[in-house]
């Protein structure tokens, strides 16, 4: 049985430890509209910190800098990879148990979605940044 989180509107770190949480006790998480999942904060200061982790200032040798991957659902993997322990054999198959899309495929609209209790980020949060925004502002092109 497969969980089908739909991420549009909700934060991604709030969302992500649960989908982590959900993964480590054996389930299979497909997320959806990955690059709608909001990060909170002001967008100028949260884009300099990902660009000053991505090194793109003054890269001096890109082949040995970490990869920190621009598309959005790359991104939103990646930052459930970190909630994982995935040097163990549990963390390495709970990451492999999860799904992340861009948009909502056609072979998913039928499915029914699991619902996730967070709450309502545009009433908490004044300034947030979608992921799919972040990302072109990273660079990523569609």
């Amino acid at each position: 049985m497969s969980k089908i989180i739909d991420g549009e509107g909700k934060i991604l770190g709030r969302t992500a430890t649960q989908v982590a949480k959900l993964l480590l006790s054996g389930e299979n998480v497909t997320i959806i509209n990955a690059e709608k999942m909001l990060i909170s904060g002001h967008a100028e200061e949260i884009t300099e910190r990902y660009k000053h982790k991505l090194n793109l200032r003054d890269k001096a040798n890109p082949e040995h800098s970490p990869h920190i991957s621009r598309r959005p659902d790359f991104f939103v993997k990646r930052v459930i990879r970190g909630m994982l322990p995935r040097k163990q054999a549990r963390g390495r198959d709970a990451l492999k148990r999860l799904t992340v899309y861009m948009g909502s495929p056609a072979a998913l609209k039928g499915s029914e979605e699991h619902k996730i209790d967070v709450k309502d980020p545009i009433s908490i949060y004044e300034r947030v940044i979608t992921i799919g925004e972040l990302s072109s502002r990273l660079g990523y092109k569609e």
